[in-house]
């Protein structure tokens, strides 16, 4: 990814690991997180260095029109393809982003894909089940939060 893209992706994924630490301070009763809080040390590499952080990744950039409005970040991991990090911007929703995403990453890795969602976000659930993923036993011991899979797609 180059500079300019590597510098939208920050900002998304920044905004999403904000909007998670927000989430979690609600959802698992910890202390409240505000705007201008640092993020956890283990998120802050991937806001601030992207390239860095996502070397060897599938990285997809969402767009409408200049503005870029979503993110999907995709590793390899135990056997399968694990999506890290999917995020549409809250100013685009309801337009297809993530939808459109999670479909690109779907259209070019056919084989098993994995991914953890908060079981709060209702709405990203909604969207994995529609797309055949299913739950499967935990691989992440972090409470709420669920682990699913989608298998390799038939030839």
């Amino acid at each position: 990814m180059d500079g300019r893209d590597s510098a939208k992706v920050g900002r998304l994924v920044e905004a999403y690991l904000r909007q998670t630490e927000r989430e979690k301070s609600v959802h698992l009763q910890r202390a409240p997180f505000r705007d201008n809080d640092e993020l956890p040390a283990i998120y802050q590499a991937e806001a601030a260095r992207p390239s860095a952080s996502y070397a060897g990744a599938s990285v997809y950039l969402a767009e409408l029109g200049s503005a870029a409005v979503g993110v999907a970040v995709v590793k390899r991991a135990a056997g399968a393809m694990e999506i890290k990090r999917l995020w549409a911007d809250p100013g685009a929703r309801g337009r297809g982003v993530g939808s459109a995403l999670l479909d690109a990453v779907l259209q070019e890795h056919q084989g098993l894909v994995r991914l953890s969602v908060w079981d709060w976000r209702d709405a990203a659930m909604r969207l994995y089940l529609a797309r055949g993923f299913i739950r499967v036993p935990s691989w992440d011991e972090r409470p709420r939060l669920v682990c699913m899979e989608r298998a390799a797609a038939s030839a």
